[in-house]
């Protein structure tokens, strides 16, 4: 969410005139996150928020508008996709696609409380179960995880080459073991896959939504889960915190029960999970992307922690 695509008053001003959306008042670009261009657009109307994507392509993003548009009438907290005067989400701005979707109240935690991480379970159960009947509605999404099993094949020959000699021994040990890892028998179905900290919105203890769609695909259910666990219910080692694990895991089955499957590959699928955001930030850190006003973080928090999940 860093700004890679700046935009200035002027340019959205022409672009807000498809819109009955109020005059614009004030833009702010958003320096967290570090794949896709974002700013807070406040209007006479309300504030919203403004996504330029940077790495999908127009094709690729009906699904998110579809998505976000039922997870939200589902009672599912999330942004809501605002349309233009013919009913169009998804525009171009500045030669990237571009939407404009709903602000919702509250911002991230840093310190998360078993309240936070209670709540964060029971709502990404909602929301698994609400991405069942999203995919028998829209048969004609066929989503993939951009940052699957093949993602971090690729990324992992780039990035092995830059490594120390012990990075390279873990990464090695890690591909070898996600090649026989298999996850054919575990449900699937609309996964968020970036559920972190920083895109769940809290005021005080009460949740005012999950944000940032944009990595969501149909994709192993437990996968997500543990992707979230990673990173709201461990230490500043990368060690499990018990008490917050626990609130999370005990929300999230009494909403959707695990299957003895998942139970069975949890500990790979937490090793996975780490895997994948080791990769995308050493990508991030070897590779940087030049904005305005960019945010890349350390690869060696999640590098701690998949050696904790290794052992």
């Amino acid at each position: 969410m860093s700004v890679f695509t700046p935009v200035s008053d002027s340019q959205l001003k022409v672009w807000l005139q498809d819109y009955s959306i109020g005059e614009l008042v004030d833009l702010k670009g958003i320096s967290a996150g570090i794949t896709n261009t974002n700013f807070f657009v406040t209007t006479t109307q309300s504030r919203y928020v403004l996504t330029l994507f940077e790495q999908n392509g127009l094709e690729e993003l009906p699904y998110f508008v579809d998505l976000m548009t039922h997870l939200a009438s589902n009672g599912v907290p999330c942004p809501r996709p605002i349309a233009d005067k013919s009913g169009q989400c998804l525009h171009e701005l500045n030669g990237k696609p571009a939407i404009l979707v709903s602000c919702l109240a509250g911002r991230d935690v840093e310190s998360p409380t078993i309240t936070h991480c209670s709540e964060v379970g029971r709502v990404l159960a909602n929301m698994h179960l609400a991405g069942q009947s999203f995919e028998a509605q829209y048969p004609q999404h066929n989503s993939y995880n951009q940052r699957g099993a093949d993602w971090r094949i690729n990324t992992a020959a780039k990035v092995m080459p830059h490594l120390p000699a012990e990075d390279q021994q873990l990464l090695q040990e890690t591909m070898a073991f996600q090649a026989q890892f298999d996850t054919s028998a575990l449900p699937k179905g609309v996964i968020h896959a970036d559920l972190f900290r920083d895109n769940v919105l809290f005021d005080g203890n009460q949740l005012g939504g999950l944000i940032d769609f944009y990595y969501a695909c149909h994709d192993v259910l437990a996968y997500d889960l543990a992707i979230a666990v990673n990173d709201w219910c461990v230490h500043a080692d990368g060690s499990l915190d018990a008490l917050r694990f626990n609130a999370m895991m005990n929300a999230y089955k009494a909403v959707r029960p695990l299957t003895e499957a998942e139970k069975a590959a949890w500990a790979g699928l937490l090793r996975i999970a780490a895997l994948r955001f080791w990769l995308s930030r050493l990508h991030d850190q070897i590779f940087p992307h030049e904005g305005e006003l960019t945010h890349a973080k350390d690869p060696n928090h999640f590098k701690k922690i998949l050696k904790l999940r290794t052992a």
